[in-house]
């Protein structure tokens, strides 16, 4: 696997597309394309010591005064700066579209409303905070990474923020994790880390080669039981045919790994499409299938902790 392209390897460390031009045009006015209700907030992290912003997108009529008690089931994004806003996201200027994919499909009564909440990277020590394992590959000489405490953060900083202020159902029937490249392998360990706070998974283009497959054998023998599962990934993620198919073969596994368990594809969905690439357009692609088949058929679930905060 040494000959994984060097755009690959940023790619999944940083988050910028190898299609993308190697600078951008600073000068160049940014228009915002994010799009809705959507609110900041700035989280100050006791566990990794540092800040960002929590971007809660909330569903249309949250605030209308005939809907004041409704409450609403929560998809949580990683790598927030790429969910809603070109603008912010990196140096490719190319975002997910989660807003305006949301919308549609909310409107079109295939998923129920969401919230959801882009929760953003941290930058350059983005793979420190993602990662549980060392990625080999990408950077031969990382530190030891942070991302064994990313289920903790997740849980024990950005969630109560977001159920504190707004009225979110809770509990695992009622809350989803996502992400791409490092963020797929944070959203995935998480879940293993965390089986009953997040029943939903959206994990795209996985780095799965992460501690020399580390996280491929986390999932056998399958303790953690999620709900629904999502994967994708694309067959031009990697220049080299050969080394395609191997990364390939380790998202199989995982997908073997979770029919072993008992997991049939009423719970679990993995799609290779053979043209995309390690992009957001390839995840914006994939999304509205993936955000139906994890949510089309979601019920309010009964849990000793179904409700958030008082919200607002």
């Amino acid at each position: 696997m040494r000959s994984i392209l060097p755009c690959l390897a940023l790619s999944a460390g940083l988050l910028l597309t190898c299609a993308a031009p190697a600078h951008a045009d600073a000068a160049a006015p940014c228009k915002s394309t994010a799009t809705g209700d959507l609110r900041l907030h700035t989280l100050k992290s006791a566990i990794f010591g540092n800040e960002r912003t929590i971007r809660v997108l909330l569903p249309a009529g949250y605030g209308d005064a005939a809907n004041t008690e409704r409450r609403y089931p929560v998809l949580y994004m990683l790598d927030g700066q790429n969910v809603f806003d070109a603008c912010l996201s990196d140096v490719s200027r190319r975002e997910w579209g989660v807003d305006e994919t949301v919308r549609q499909l909310v409107a079109d009564s295939k998923i129920p409303p969401l919230i959801v909440v882009g929760v953003d990277h941290a930058g350059a020590a983005r793979g420190h905070e993602y990662l549980p394992y060392k990625d080999f590959i990408g950077d031969a000489d990382m530190a030891e990474p942070a991302g064994k405490r990313f289920p903790d953060f997740m849980s024990k900083e950005v969630m109560p923020l977001v159920d504190g202020r707004y009225r979110t159902l809770t509990g695992q029937p009622n809350t989803g994790i996502g992400g791409s490249s490092y963020g797929g392998i944070a959203s995935l360990y998480a879940l293993l880390a965390r089986p009953h706070t997040f029943g939903y998974a959206l994990i795209e283009s996985p780095v799965l080669w992460i501690g020399m497959g580390q996280l491929v054998r986390d999932t056998s023998p399958l303790t953690a039981m999620p709900r629904k599962v999502f994967m994708g990934f694309g067959g031009k993620e990697i220049g080299d045919a050969e080394v395609s198919e191997r990364v390939i073969g380790l998202v199989r596994q995982v997908e073997a790994n979770f029919r072993a368990a008992g997991y049939d594809d009423t719970d679990l969905k993995v799609v290779i499409d053979p043209q995309a690439e390690h992009n957001e357009p390839a995840w914006e692609k994939r999304l509205p299938g993936a955000l139906m088949f994890l949510f089309g058929d979601w019920k309010p679930t009964p849990t000793p902790s179904t409700q958030g905060g008082r919200g607002g």
